[in-house]
């Protein structure tokens, strides 16, 4: 227990806040497992956005998962007021004795003087802000340092919130990332690869894209590679996001291939593509959220990085090899060099270094 809690009044309930997008919240998950291996009676929710619930669905240690939507704005004061307020009387009722807010969105400060719990964890903002500054650290019993930088991998950032009130892991374990894609989409994903002719652990899967797409590698040099990789026996199954920038790179990316691969682009979900990621033997990509669910059911990873900071959003709890070109400017945190939507630093990143990093995981994890 705790110096926040005593023996005699162990918390009943906690609430993890995380409002951001999709591999942001898979990041969350190793502190459900944590929670319930000190507490183990405690009851743990979790409240994110709507379109983000599923990397937290099927997770063993998550009780409830309560949504807002991210759309919400967009249906007019009355209605957004009457969904906010289900929303708040929904998680009154489970009278939280600890909230733990992971962003710096005001719903959590919000909720946190709202619902009254015993504890209340956000983090600790600069010295700058004035009065919305002052307001904030009213509105919660216990701050933590969110480390902003490069220094620190983001589930450790997280965890500091536990930590901070007197929560640690006690294993690597504990620490991994876990995303369950559940019966359904496993079944799924089994027919799919039977009509393939693949077995599990058999193949290797290629995700090259990203919601930002000044990520993406460029589509020659992806394809020698996977052309390589396909030539030498190895089967490649490529998959995407179906939004329209995604499909027309993939587009552009089947028509630059000469040698067969299969192809689930567009075509799944996330928990299929969390079950498609967990069959694979090795998944190749770039930084983005599918990397991070790679990782999270326990995939050897290969990831290019660019802008974004490869020590703090790195694969995490599996073998991975991150490939950068090495320039002083990363990570710069830009969409692109000067915002351009072009990265010099992915852009200089060749096919041998991907090649050498895919065939050494290989040798690492054989079939």
């Amino acid at each position: 227990m705790s110096d926040f809690f005593s023996p005699e009044r162990p918390p009943k309930r906690v609430l993890i806040i995380k409002l951001r997008h999709h591999g942001d919240v898979l990041l969350t998950s190793p502190m459900f497992t944590v929670l319930k291996k000190n507490w183990p009676g405690v009851e743990v929710d979790a409240l994110v956005y709507d379109d983000t619930q599923a990397m937290l669905t099927n997770h063993p240690y998550i009780d409830q998962v309560h949504t807002i939507g991210r759309k919400w704005r967009k249906q007019g004061w009355l209605k957004q007021l009457s969904l906010y307020r289900g929303l708040r009387n929904r998680l009154k009722a489970r009278n939280y004795d600890v909230l733990i807010n992971l962003t710096e969105h005001w719903h959590g400060a919000r909720l946190a003087r709202k619902l009254k719990p015993r504890v209340s964890v956000g983090f600790k903002p600069d010295k700058r802000g004035g009065l919305a500054r002052w307001r904030w650290v009213k509105s919660f019993t216990t701050l933590y340092p969110a480390i902003q930088d490069n220094s620190r991998h983001m589930v450790e950032v997280n965890l500091d919130a536990l930590r901070r009130i007197g929560i640690h892991p006690a294993s690597a374990e504990d620490k991994r990332t876990l995303f369950t894609p559940g019966e359904e989409a496993e079944n799924t994903i089994l027919q799919k690869l039977a009509g393939f002719g693949l077995a599990s652990k058999s193949y290797i899967l290629v995700h090259p894209t990203s919601r930002w797409m000044f990520k993406a590698w460029q589509i020659d040099k992806l394809a020698a590679t996977i052309d390589t990789l396909a030539a030498r026996g190895l089967p490649i199954i490529l998959s995407a996001a179906p939004s329209k920038e995604e499909s027309d790179y993939m587009d552009k990316l089947r028509a630059a291939l000469t040698q067969p691969v299969f192809d689930l682009s567009g075509q799944l979900n996330l928990k299929e593509l969390g079950a498609l990621m967990k069959h694979a033997r090795l998944y190749f990509g770039v930084d983005s959220m599918p990397m991070h669910l790679a990782s999270a059911v326990g995939t050897p990873t290969v990831a290019i990085f660019g802008p974004t900071g490869a020590i703090k959003w790195a694969p995490w709890g599996v073998s991975y090899r991150v490939i950068t070109a090495g320039f002083t400017c990363q990570p710069c945190g830009k969409a692109g060099c000067g915002d351009s939507q072009v990265s010099d630093c992915i852009t200089a990143i060749t096919p041998a270094q991907v090649l050498g990093a895919i065939d050494t995981l290989l040798l690492e994890n054989p079939a």
